[in-house]
C-alpha cells in the first residue's frame, strides 16, 4: 500500500474547518485514530503580482503572515479527494500543497 504525506499552510482561522473537511473524506491512515494531524506555527511571505486575486495582501507588495502548517499521512487512494478538498476549502486562490510519497515505516522493519 502506498502512502503520501500532505502538507500545506493556511490562516489559523481556517485550520479547524480544513481538518474537519479532510477527515470526512479519507480512510484514517492509523485505523485506531481519526483526525491525526501535525500542526506547526509558521511565518509565510508572498508578493501578489498583476492578475492575482490575493486573499490577503496587495498587488506588488510583499505580504508577511502568521499561518499554520498542517501535515498528515493518507492512503494513495485518498490522494485525489484530499487535494480537491484542500483546493475547494482553502481561502487562497493558489494554495501551496506538498505531496510527498512515503514508505510506510512498518514495511521497512
Amino acid at each position: 500500500m502506498s502512502a503520501f504525506k500532505i502538507a500545506f499552510t493556511v490562516p489559523e482561522e481556517y485550520s479547524e474547518k480544513m481538518m474537519d473537511a479532510i477527515s470526512e473524506t479519507v480512510t484514517p491512515f492509523f485505523p485506531e485514530y481519526k483526525r491525526a494531524y501535525c500542526i506547526t506555527r509558521v511565518v509565510s511571505t508572498w508578493k501578489p503580482m498583476e492578475g492575482a486575486h490575493p486573499f490577503k495582501g496587495r498587488i506588488g507588495e510583499i505580504e508577511i503572515a502568521d499561518e499554520l502548517k498542517i501535515e498528515f499521512i493518507i492512503h494513495e487512494e485518498d490522494l485525489k479527494v484530499v487535494l480537491r478538498t484542500i483546493e475547494r476549502m482553502h481561502p487562497y486562490e493558489e494554495p501551496a500543497i506538498d505531496v510527498i510519497p512515503c514508505l510506510e515505516w512498518r514495511s521497512v522493519l
